[in-house]
């Protein structure tokens, strides 16, 4: 199976859990009344909102999302992007905005919050004592350790007023009804941005909430546009790149012929000066060097939300003949992205309008 093949089997697993697909088919199969305020946050916001917008053309629509994502965004709505991963003045802007939104909903009203991943970065209202310097340092510290997003949610709610179901609580009105996209493992709404589409234990409002979209989704759409048998579907992309590159690339090169289709989120621990990259990319790369040699064997890894760390590319493909021992210094100094680009091994597709974590395809004859 060549490049161009693998890339298509991704974009059908991400076409299926596309963030306008996934909350239009939610509106007719959950039969959800009309909203009198939406709210849409995360890299995938502009896509979740716009069939609820079209719905509902006369309902103040809010979104908050990342800069450059904001393709088939509803004219009606306020827009606010902003930074991901790594807050900055706009995120400010953005919870506060999220705040006031909620607030002035009044006591009969019904809000519709549409929540997709990246949402923890793109709006936040620091907790009293943290400004956003620190909010950076210590987003910049969490995203270098490698911790898990499980990790980084638990103390990204503790230092938001806006996390963890505290921006709802605000909420004054007689129904929330919450869709989410989710990133994390689990699907638990309380993890999906850092809860911040999720209800306080104590409310007075009712509330329903919904995963409208997973990476198993995602995988079982790959899995149906296959021409060749599926030897495996498993989320397990869950440990750092440097424990999980060797465990898959062993798994895979003793493997059946066919396809292997693996979801989650890896891990990375980035040095003090990192260069240009992400998980995706570093797990590709690190894949490469696993497999050089190997014959008959090409594997994608790529983010579904079209984009890996701080960068335009989504991931990259590699097989046996990708790898060189320069590689090496690419991998020490997290710089994979220019290598990975000299070699034409880059995935680039632009913002997708979903985010269900990562997908690797590989397809070993």
């Amino acid at each position: 199976m060549n490049k161009d093949a693998l890339l298509g089997l991704w974009q059908a697993g991400v076409a299926a859990v596309g963030g306008s697909t996934a909350v239009e088919t939610a509106l007719k199969t959950h039969a959800i009344a009309r909203p009198d305020r939406i709210v849409a946050v995360g890299k995938a916001a502009a896509a979740m909102a716009a069939p609820a917008a079209a719905r509902w053309p006369d309902v103040p629509c809010l979104i908050v999302t990342k800069y450059d994502h904001i393709d088939g965004v509803p004219t009606h709505a306020e827009v606010i992007e902003a930074a991901h991963p790594v807050p900055d003045d706009a995120s400010l802007k953005a919870g506060r905005a999220m705040q006031k939104a909620i607030a002035d909903c009044g006591p009969e009203t019904h809000l519709l919050v549409l929540v997709s991943g990246g949402a923890s970065a793109l709006a936040e209202v620091p907790a009293e004592g943290l400004d956003l310097a620190g909010l950076r340092d210590e987003t910049n510290a969490l995203l270098a350790s490698g911790a898990d997003i499980g990790a980084m949610n638990v103390h990204r709610t503790g230092r938001s007023q806006i996390k963890g179901g505290k921006l709802l609580a605000g909420f004054g009105g007689a129904q929330v009804t919450t869709l989410a996209l989710s990133d994390v493992e689990g699907d638990a709404l309380a993890t999906i941005g850092s809860g911040i589409g999720d209800a306080p234990d104590e409310r007075s409002f009712d509330f329903t909430a919904h995963i409208v979209a997973s990476n198993a989704i995602a995988r079982a759409a790959v899995a149906k546009a296959s021409p060749v048998p599926i030897r495996t579907n498993a989320e397990t992309l869950y440990d750092n790149v440097t424990t999980l590159a060797p465990r898959i690339a062993e798994q895979l090169k003793g493997a059946q012929p066919g396809l292997h289709i693996l979801g989650g989120e890896p891990v990375v621990h980035l040095p003090e000066n990192p260069g240009k990259g992400g998980r995706n990319m570093a797990l590709a790369l690190t894949l490469a060097r696993e497999i050089a040699g190997t014959q008959g064997l090409r594997i994608l890894v790529a983010g579904t939300d079209g984009t890996d760390g701080p960068t335009d590319g989504a991931g990259a493909i590699v097989d046996g003949s990708t790898w060189t021992p320069d590689g090496q210094t690419a991998l020490d100094t997290a710089n994979a992205y220019p290598w990975l680009a000299a070699r034409d091994a880059l995935v680039i597709t632009g913002p997708t309008g979903t985010n269900v974590m990562d997908l690797l395809i590989a397809h070993k004859t």
